[in-house]
C-alpha cells in the first residue's frame, strides 16, 4: 500500500489522474475480489475493525483508542491488533513501549499499547488467536479493512470530513483503497471526523445504504501554554497540514514547518536541522506523538529533539456520547450471532 500520497490526490481530479485511471481500474477489480473474497476467518473473541475509505490520515488510531477506553469503562479488556505498518519484525509480537522501537513494531502500535495490551502480527489471524489466549475478550483492529482475512463483528470506517476522499479515484489515481460500492457494502456504519463538507456526498451515499453514521471531533489536551508562542511545527504524517491547523487553535504562531513523509524514520541530518533551525531562531518545537514515537532515545541527537519538541495531544470526542458504546454492543451481538451460526463442533 501506498504510504505517501501525491498532492494531486487530494485536489479536483486533473490530466494525471485521467491518464493513470486504467491502473486505477484493474486495482480497483483485485480490490474489490479481495475484499469479497477474504473474509474466512473468525476471531476467538468480538472483533471491531476500525478502517478508512483511503490511503492515510482520517484519524483510526484515536478512534481506535476512544473505543478501547469506552470498552474499559464496560467491564471488558479490550486489545488491539495491527500489522505494525513501518515496523520490520516478521514474527507475531506483543508490544512493550518501554522497550520496542518504532522501527520494530511500527509507530502506531507504540501509541496503542499505552492504552491496552497490542499485539502486531503480518498475518492478522494469527495476531487475532494471539490476544484470544492473552485473555481479551475485545479485538480492536486498526486498519487491515479492504485485505485482512478475518471476520469482523463491526467494522467501522472512518473518514476526515475536511479531505474526504480526495479525488475520488483509485490508487493510483487517487487516494481511494478499493471502489466505494464494495466498501459500503462491507461496512457496518460511518464515522465523520470533523464538521466540514468534504465527505458529505459519501456520507449520503451510506445512509441511503442504510448505514449509521456517527460524528466526531478531534480535541486537543494541551494546557494552553503555546499560546502568542513562536513555533517550528514538524510532523511526519499522512496529512500534516491537519496538524498544522491544530497547532494554530492552541494559541501558536507558526514561524516555520517541517514536512516528512508518512511513518518516516528521520535522519541524523534531519534531527540536527530542526533542533539547529528552533535554536538559532529562537522557536519552540512542536509536533505529534506519532512523531515522538519514531524518535530513538540514545541514537544521536533524536533523544534531544524528544526533549526539546512539545507533543500536542488529540482525543476523539463523538457528539453523541454514547456513540462508542453502542458500536460496542453492536459487535458483541453480532459475536454472539456468529457463533450460534457456526456449524456445531466448527
Amino acid at each position: 500500500m501506498v504510504s505517501e500520497a501525491p498532492p494531486f490526490w487530494w485536489t479536483k481530479a486533473d490530466w494525471r489522474a485521467y491518464v493513470l485511471w486504467p491502473f486505477s481500474w484493474a486495482y480497483g477489480r483485485v480490490a474489490g475480489i479481495r475484499m469479497d473474497r477474504a473474509r474466512r476467518a473468525a476471531a476467538p473473541v468480538p472483533l471491531i475493525c476500525v478502517g478508512n475509505f483511503t490511503v492515510g490520515g482520517a484519524g483510526k488510531t484515536p478512534t481506535a483508542i476512544a473505543l478501547a477506553r469506552a470498552a474499559r469503562a464496560r467491564g471488558l479488556k479490550p486489545g488491539f491488533l495491527s500489522r505494525g505498518y513501518g515496523g520490520s519484525l516478521d514474527v507475531t509480537t506483543v508490544v512493550d513501549p518501554d522497550h520496542h522501537r518504532a522501527r520494530d513494531v511500527g509507530d502506531e502500535p507504540l501509541l496503542l499499547a499505552r492504552e491496552a495490551l497490542t499485539v502486531v502480527c503480518r498475518r492478522r489471524v494469527d495476531g487475532a488467536r494471539k490476544l484470544g489466549a492473552l485473555g481479551v475478550d475485545l479485538i480492536i483492529m486498526d486498519d487491515g479493512f479492504q485485505s485482512a482475512r478475518l471476520v469482523f463483528d463491526f467494522a467501522l470506517i472512518v473518514i476526515d470530513s475536511g479531505r474526504g476522499i480526495g479525488n475520488g479515484h483509485l490508487v493510483p489515481a487517487g487516494p481511494v483503497r478499493a471502489p466505494i460500492g464494495d466498501q459500503l457494502r462491507h461496512a457496518t456504519a460511518l464515522l465523520k471526523i470533523g464538521h466540514g463538507s468534504a465527505a458529505d456526498a459519501l456520507i449520503r451515499r451510506a445512509a441511503r445504504a442504510g448505514k449509521p453514521v456517527y460524528v466526531a471531533d478531534t480535541v486537543r489536551t494541551d494546557d494552553g501554554a503555546l499560546a502568542g508562542t513562536k513555533v517550528l511545527a514538524w510532523a511526519g504524517i499522512a496529512d500534516p497540514e491537519k496538524f498544522y491547523r491544530t497547532v494554530r487553535e492552541t494559541g501558536a504562531i507558526i514561524e516555520e514547518t517541517r514536512s516528512f513523509p508518512d511513518h518516516h524514520h528521520f535522519s541524523e541530518d534531519e534531527i540536527a536541522d530542526l533542533i539547529d533551525r528552533a535554536e538559532s531562531k529562537g522557536y519552540t518545537l512542536v509536533t505529534t506523538a506519532k512523531d515522538i514515537v519514531r524518535l530513538e532515545p540514545g541514537h544521536g541527537r533524536a533523544g534531544e529533539l524528544a526533549e526539546k519538541s512539545r507533543v500536542i495531544e488529540i482525543d476523539i470526542r463523538f457528539d453523541d456520547p454514547q456513540a462508542p458504546g453502542k458500536v460496542i454492543d453492536a459487535a458483541l451481538a453480532a459475536a454472539r450471532a456468529r457463533r450460534l451460526r457456526a456449524p456445531k463442533g466448527g
